[in-house]
């Protein structure tokens, strides 16, 4: 196929890059650990993390974890915010020869079980806000070892008003638990500082990452991501963001949790790659405390979706900062409002760089050029070693300026889903190409347009919502005789999960009804709006039809 999209790529990034000067992220990671030994790698709560001690951190619980004889290519789940612990087990876990396998601390018991279940995790890392959780659901899985974190593990040589606000504030945010066993992360420091981190044997197809997502349906699978695809999606991330002026340190704000795969990548490995000063925040929706913390730094790259740029507009502190340091403001996981990105522009003077990835794409996929001058309302153009095709409904390229599915082919594309080929077969064309599920065109110069969503998937803040799974939870409910689940557009987080309910009980309420789906889906899940009806709309098979429910809303805004 013919790369349209070369002849408009900025001067000096190259088509392909060499993602094989890298053995693997360990090998990756190490580089960064010996050539930036003496800068300051993270930052959280005042507390400065150097990468020489990141280096030590990691190698004392890489020692651990060897140390307990996990199986060859073990996965290890990590169950934490963002604080300090989380790129030292993160590290650790990867130079230590296994597999990540990255947890929303949210999740409810259902959903941390299946994932535990699903990955066959050996050991969990958690902050003890969320032992409780873990404490539900450990004797269901194949975890052996749990490690709890506390907040103040990390936080030595602080100011005392700053411990003891922890230990006096977040300690009263820890809810009872009891984990017969468990090990504390202090004892794996203490006890792995005693012990040598053995070298592994890695190379680019060993397993780094199961990355979960619902894909474009059902269930949530761990998308198998490989050394490889991580190293070649920030080598391709380099290959944009070098052409960009530099400060001596970048600053990246690490607002987006860690364990979702745009702030993996773009946060956590390209502030490595690059030497960078990573702002971790570990609640960002305390927005005047957030706000605090991008006074305290002079920012230059700040990833983040569309809600989060909207709430820090909507502060009137955020509008006294310093925005003249900012320089590289990515907008991805949801689509970017040009209204959102408007504002942006005018009070910062960055415009939002608006591109596009997936959790099986490691993530990035396109990217807006950096010199824009305003918000494009594309996602941009693929990038280096990068083949987008938009495919007609049989699987064929269609030319271009029409609508059909995304399709992507490049080495940062996953090498499938964990323990389910037929889910890898279904979205893989028989030339490599990953079909994403959504619709968009590309026009002449090589952008894309992204314009509705092949499957029903709803993206809320940015987070992916399954209705498969909204569905089966409010199914279980004794009151509930059928349900459909899609989403309606939200000022705040681009979409909203609203429910249609076909009532067994009469006397069944919409705030029982929330109250019951509080305590079985992570609160993004959580629908927003319910709707009693009588009836459902189905097909002449029973089949429930979802898309005649969005259309009727679409038409009710029309009119």
């Amino acid at each position: 196929m013919e790369k349209i999209w070369l002849k408009s790529y900025p001067e000096g990034v190259p088509a392909e890059i060499d993602y094989t000067q890298f053995r693997s992220i360990t090998h990756l990671m190490e580089d960064a650990f010996r050539k930036y030994a003496d800068r300051n790698a993270y930052v959280c709560m005042d507390k400065f993390m150097t990468y020489a001690e990141l280096d030590q951190l990691s190698q004392k619980v890489g020692a651990w974890l060897q140390s307990k004889k996990l199986s060859p290519g073990a996965r290890v789940a990590i169950m934490l915010p963002n604080v300090l612990q989380y790129p030292v087990v993160m590290a650790a876990i990867l130079r230590a020869g296994y597999t990540v396998v990255n947890v929303n601390p949210l999740y409810t018991p259902r959903e941390l079980q299946h994932q535990l279940v699903d990955s066959g995790a050996e050991a969990i890392f958690v902050l003890e806000n969320f032992a409780t959780t873990v404490q539900q659901v450990v004797a269901q899985t194949r975890v052996k070892h749990v490690v709890v974190a506390a907040m103040g593990d990390l936080l030595g040589g602080l100011k005392g008003y700053i411990v003891n606000f922890v230990v006096r504030n977040v300690k009263k945010m820890v809810p009872a638990f009891s984990l017969p066993g468990s090990t504390t992360f202090k004892q794996v420091l203490a006890e792995g500082g005693r012990l040598s981190l053995q070298p592994v044997k890695q190379g680019q197809d060993d397993i780094a990452f199961l990355q979960y997502t619902g894909g474009t349906t059902g269930v949530s699978k761990g998308a198998i991501l490989l050394h490889r695809n991580i190293i070649a999606n920030v080598l391709q991330n380099e290959a944009w963001l070098q052409f960009k002026p530099q400060s001596e340190q970048l600053v990246f704000v690490c607002a987006l949790p860690l364990y979702h795969i745009y702030s993996l990548t773009v946060s956590a490995f390209m502030g490595m790659r690059l030497g960078g000063l990573n702002l971790l925040v570990p609640n960002p929706r305390d927005i005047p405390g957030f706000v605090k913390e991008l006074a305290k730094y002079r920012v230059a790259v700040f990833p983040a979706v569309n809600t989060l740029y909207n709430a820090l507009l909507n502060n009137p502190d955020f509008a006294k900062l310093d925005f003249s340091s900012y320089s590289i403001c990515n907008g991805g996981g949801m689509a970017v409002q040009k209204s959102v990105a408007d504002r942006w522009l005018k009070l910062t003077g960055a415009p939002i760089i608006e591109g596009y990835g997936l959790s099986e794409t490691s993530p990035v996929v396109t990217v807006n050029r950096l010199d824009i001058k305003e918000f494009t309302g594309t996602i941009g153009l693929p990038i280096s070693s990068t083949e987008v095709q938009i495919l007609d409904d049989d699987g064929k390229p269609l030319p271009l300026g029409q609508t059909g599915e995304i399709a992507i082919r490049g080495p940062q594309v996953m090498a499938g889903y964990w323990n389910r080929p037929d889910d890898t077969a279904k979205s893989m064309t028989a030339d490599g190409f990953f079909k994403t599920g959504d619709i968009g065109v590309m026009d002449e110069r090589g952008y894309t347009k992204i314009v509705d969503r092949k499957k029903d998937m709803i993206i809320v803040s940015g987070f992916n919502v399954y209705p498969n799974e909204v569905e089966e939870v409010v199914a279980a409910h004794p009151g509930v005789m059928e349900v459909a689940c899609i989403g309606v557009p939200d000022k705040n987080s681009g979409e909203a999960v609203k429910l249609f309910v076909v009532r067994k009980d009469p006397n069944l309420t919409a705030e029982q009804l929330l109250d019951f789906c509080k305590h079985e889906l992570t609160a993004y899940k959580k629908p927003k709006y319910i709707e009693f009806r009588d009836e459902l709309p189905k097909t002449n098979v029973g089949k429930i039809l979802r898309r005649q429910l969005r259309d009727e809303k679409t038409e009710k805004a029309a009119a």
